[in-house]
């Protein structure tokens, strides 16, 4: 029996059926799984995985068996389980897999504890939950440790918070930071994704709406860029200088979320911090504003001081919930806060999470092969593994391009040679 705990083993021919469909838009991380499968660069290996349940994670553990690893998955986030997939993952594939949609936090905890009872020696993170609860509550198994991977831009933000301190035990490579993940994951993947779940969960026109995008990072210039694509007035709310002026020369109206509170129809946060919608701007929102997030956590946004105002609350569509002020002004929360473009969608494309996926995968095999040399510190990803997908990506697509001629080679070394 394999251990693992999921919603629905009758399921399992649907997710079969739908992993196996992502797989043909996943190209990078067949050839890397090609080669895991002849090399058994893992072999030995026991890894546990903290990611988002989806079809395109699904192939990812599948690259990671076929390189020798034993693998555990367990969920990042309470509502991004595709159920049907965590199913086949357990009864197709012999995959241990602790996820259930919607489970609470309680249950989600107890996943990510029987990922650590697993005892791995590389931890694979979506928000470094696995990471934290090992410095937290389980600090007898990080001598087991090699290293890790982290995938997003929240966990980064925690681990270099730990670096920084001299909490973090053991190195981790930092994947949301090689350019073949946050300049297309971030930027492509959340801004299709996140509108996709919006509309998803409310059906809204876009077109001619107020969308307010709190954080311009690589994430928000996403969902930015595709609301306004889709006709949206989009107005973007920074706290960085730089992005503030870089968004108002992308044509964004940019101002503060206490002036923007007053216009949107719709805010979607993505900024990795705590409490940036609050108490002050749900007592000046719109009659109808929608709420959401595509941040990792869903602290983003004061949810306590949202159930704290409202005289009443009710569900009205599956991930819409309708909060009532005492003012009889309606405010509605998508997805509980969570990510959007996972609780009421499917996440990125496959195609977009080739990459990301194949930088997890082989950030995996660079701990092992060079665990000897890595210091308790935050890498990025090397960058001939992140030239060497962005290459392959680029042989998948048919695309060609220019090469430099050994004249323009030395021309580009040289400093002699000038105007």
């Amino acid at each position: 029996m394999i251990k693992c705990d999921v919603k629905d083993k009758n399921l399992a021919p649907k997710g079969k059926l739908r992993i196996e469909w992502a797989e043909r838009n996943m190209p990078v991380l067949r050839l890397i799984k090609e080669r895991f499968e002849r090399e058994k660069p893992l072999a030995g290996i026991k890894l546990s995985a903290c990611l988002h349940v989806t079809t395109e994670t699904a192939n990812l553990m599948l690259t990671l068996k076929a390189g020798g690893a034993d693998i555990l998955l367990c969920a990042s986030n309470p509502l991004s389980t595709q159920d049907d997939v965590a199913a086949s993952l357990v009864y197709d594939y012999g995959i241990p897999t602790f996820s259930i949609k919607g489970e609470d936090n309680d249950t989600y905890y107890k996943h990510i504890n029987a990922a650590l009872d697993f005892h791995p020696s590389i931890t694979m993170d979506d928000g470094a939950d696995l990471v934290s609860e090992i410095h937290k509550n389980r600090k007898d198994q990080i001598k087991e440790i090699t290293g890790g991977t982290e995938e997003t831009t929240t966990g980064i933000i925690r681990l270099r918070s730990m670096e920084k301190e001299g909490a973090l035990k053991f190195p981790i490579i930092a994947v949301n930071d090689a350019e073949t993940k946050h300049l297309f994951d971030n930027y492509y993947g959340t801004g299709q994704s996140t509108i996709d779940g919006i509309l998803r969960a409310t059906n809204m026109l876009v077109a001619g709406s107020v969308f307010v995008i709190c954080g311009y990072g690589m994430c928000g210039r996403g969902c930015a860029m595709r609301a306004k694509g889709l006709g949206a007035h989009v107005i973007v709310c920074e706290v960085d200088h730089l992005r503030a002026l870089q968004a108002k020369m992308d044509g964004f109206e940019v101002t503060t979320i206490a002036n923007a509170s007053k216009t949107g129809d719709a805010f979607i946060t993505v900024t990795g911090d705590k409490n940036v919608i609050r108490k002050e701007h749900f007592e000046v929102m719109k009659n109808g504003a929608i709420v959401s997030n595509s941040g990792h956590f869903n602290v983003e946004i004061d949810i306590p001081a949202l159930e704290k105002i409202a005289a009443s609350k009710r569900q009205v569509r599956d991930f819409v919930d309708e909060y009532t002020l005492k003012s009889g002004r309606k405010i509605y929360l998508l997805g509980e806060g969570r990510l959007i473009n996972l609780a009421a969608a499917e996440g990125h494309p496959a195609m977009v999470m080739d990459m990301s996926f194949a930088n997890q995968a082989l950030s995996a095999e660079y701990v092992l092969k060079n665990s000897s040399k890595l210091e308790k510190k935050v890498y990025v990803v090397p960058t001939e593994i992140d030239r060497e997908i962005a290459r392959l990506k680029l042989v998948s697509l048919g695309v060609e391009i220019d090469t430099l001629t050994e004249e323009q080679k030395k021309y580009l070394a040289s400093w002699q040679e000038g105007t």
